[in-house]
């Protein structure tokens, strides 16, 4: 399979360590980084040094939300994807062999991206899930359900169906 992305990366974030897999032409590279930011500049420059175009993260926790921040205005294509989506290779896991998966999927292009939004959406207000039409639908119906599981009838569930 030929690849679509010459130069990218497969990032695996932990809390205490970014492991960085580098594939370019001229080889492949595997780093370990820390989180802090001093490591996280050194992170963004051995990617720019490279030329990576592309960076694909995984999506578990909250830990790749620094990493995400730090590479965003710097020209590359940032991918959040789900560790579920990822984790279907058998064999033993290392964080080294998660963050070469990673670029190798994204190097093919075989990696969906998680729904990140835009700064300027998240800036526009104070916009939260509660604003959404559904929202108050949704929390009657989990409270009835609720209630209803706990051994508790609500009317719409003792109501003949019409």
């Amino acid at each position: 399979m030929r690849p679509i992305y010459e130069r990218c990366c497969g990032l695996d974030v932990h809390k205490r360590t970014v492991v960085a897999c580098r594939i370019t032409p001229e080889g492949t590279q595997t780093r370990t980084f820390g989180t802090m930011t001093d490591e996280l500049v050194r992170l963004r420059d051995w990617l720019l040094a490279a030329g990576v175009s592309h960076v694909a993260m995984e999506s578990s926790g909250v830990y790749w939300k620094p990493v995400y921040n730090l590479l965003e205005d710097q020209g590359m294509e940032l991918l959040v994807v789900n560790a579920r989506h990822v984790k279907a290779v058998p064999g033993r896991k290392t964080d080294v062999k998660d963050a070469e998966w990673l670029a190798e999927l994204l190097q093919h292009g075989l990696l969906k991206a998680s729904f990140i939004p835009d700064r300027e959406s998240l800036s526009g207000g104070n916009w939260s899930a509660t604003d959404a039409p559904w929202s108050s639908n949704a929390r009657t119906s989990f409270s009835a359900c609720r209630s209803c599981w706990r051994g508790r009838t609500s009317s719409w569930a003792t109501s003949p169906a019409t």
